[in-house]
């Protein structure tokens, strides 16, 4: 069965007919939850089955759960978990301590997963964060160094993976340098081309053979100064594809974020022009989903090929983990001292 190049959210805990109708229409290949469409565990799972019942056919599920401020599952259904940088923090103590828990907590995530119906975790965070750059990142980055940021990132992917569920490395191709929330406004970042591919892009050539990746919408003036990254063919051909050598499936970030301009429907032409394989569309309204609907193409060629490559190593990947042992485990290991 075809299906388009987008993923879109919905407003609610269930679907209206509305909603049921244009998902039909338009199939997308996925969809993403918010905290909006989150109640308790098995209204997650109706709510998905809904949605894939809607699409006709097993689209993937999208949520952020991250850890810190950025998880949209919570207590009292749901454990809550640390920030990236709690593993920056044990990783500095000890190395294997800190590669140990980022792991066991992404396989608990995604035990917590794949019960509801979810297949992807927007997870892990490869940026780098700069002094004085905007908060919009900080906490959520591992660390403020290339090196640990990569080892950390590749054991949380490894960990969803072990867990069947897959990882997307954000913000490709580093968001720890912009000034400003690229949900308000667009970053101009216009550190030397050295100096970033050193730095910044460094853990996204570590993790490179992941299967997924979500762009940044971040102005990079060493290689476009019109454009961010989601938009620009000159970054994703030259750096996301080309120094990175990543060659998995590319998301745009979410199309409503202000950092982007134009309309909505030229938002998702410029994205896929540029080099997205799918484009990202978060907040469930229904007026921006139509205006993105028509300019997206059916999922086809090398982006149907890293679609299919992902979805076989989600399902090949599966390790089974006995939850309680690694509960036990990773509560001892993160406990604050």
């Amino acid at each position: 069965m075809s299906v388009y190049a987008s993923i879109y959210g919905c407003m609610g805990t269930a679907l209206t007919d509305e909603e049921r109708r244009f998902f039909r229409d338009v199939r997308p290949w996925g969809f993403i939850l918010f905290a909006r469409n989150i109640d308790e565990p098995e209204q997650v799972r109706r709510l998905i089955a809904e949605l894939r019942e809607a699409a006709g056919h097993e689209a993937e599920v999208l949520i952020d759960q991250e850890g810190g401020r950025v998880q949209r599952l919570r207590p009292p259904y749901w454990r809550a978990y640390p920030p990236g940088r709690r593993f920056g923090e044990l990783y500095e103590r000890n190395v294997e301590t800190g590669l140990h828990a980022a792991r066991l907590g992404a396989k608990l995530i995604a035990a917590e997963l794949r019960y509801l119906g979810f297949t992807v975790d927007c997870l892990p965070v490869l940026d780098v964060p700069v002094p004085g750059a905007h908060d919009v990142i900080g906490d959520r980055a591992y660390a403020l160094t290339p090196g640990p940021v990569a080892a950390l990132g590749l054991a949380a992917a490894e960990g969803l993976l072990a867990g069947g569920v897959l990882p997307v490395i954000k913000h490709i191709p580093g968001h720890g340098r912009a000034g400003v929330d690229s949900h308000l406004s667009l970053p101009v970042v216009d550190t030397p081309a050295d100096v970033l591919e050193q730095i910044d892009f460094a853990p996204f050539h570590a993790l490179r053979h992941m299967p997924l990746a979500m762009t940044a919408h971040v102005v990079y003036s060493a290689y476009d100064a019109e454009r961010p990254a989601t938009t620009s063919r000159l970054v994703i051909e030259d750096v996301i594809r080309g120094h990175i050598g990543f060659d998995g499936l590319l998301m745009s970030d979410d199309l409503s974020m202000e950092a982007l301009s134009g309309s909505l429907g030229e938002r998702a032409r410029a994205s896929l022009a540029a080099g997205c394989d799918l484009v990202l569309h978060c907040n469930g309204k229904m007026d921006e989903m139509r205006a993105i609907a028509p300019e997206v193409p059916i999922l086809s060629g090398v982006a149907r090929e890293r679609s299919e490559k992902a979805i076989s190593l989600r399902k090949s990947s599966l390790v089974p983990l006995d939850i309680d042992l690694a509960l036990r485990q990773f509560s001892a290991l993160t406990a604050v001292s």
